[in-house]
């Protein structure tokens, strides 16, 4: 089975969402990125004993930070998935690319295109 996500959706694999850390989700939208998602084990299920829900804890500072910002916390989502629901990935993949284009570009990237 070949399943499709929309071309925009760049993946950036770690061995645990518990890698991820509150600068990498914030230096993505500081080099244009619209939105960021973060897909991690089932809520119990980690490998690494805990690491989704420590980037759960990051996703929901990150969330604070953009809303603060004026960026808006609504471009940061995490999602909760098995490895054999590739089905359910393509869906929030979509979803979130749905999103992010009703939210139009990234603040950011607006402010440094007309500085530019």
């Amino acid at each position: 089975m070949r399943l499709q996500y929309p071309a925009n959706v760049k993946i950036i694999r770690l061995p645990c969402t518990g890698k991820i850390d509150l600068i990498h989700i914030l230096r993505a939208f500081e080099k244009g990125a619209d939105g960021v998602y973060v897909v991690g084990c089932l809520e119990g299920g980690c490998h690494y004993i805990g690491g989704n829900l420590r980037a759960r804890k990051r996703v929901e500072q990150a969330r604070k930070i953009l809303d603060l910002t004026g960026i808006g916390g609504e471009r940061v989502q995490m999602y909760n998935l098995s490895a054999s629901d590739g089905p359910l990935f393509v869906q929030y993949a979509i979803e979130m690319n749905e999103k992010i284009l009703e939210l139009g570009p990234n603040p950011i990237k607006l402010k440094k295109d007309a500085a530019a």
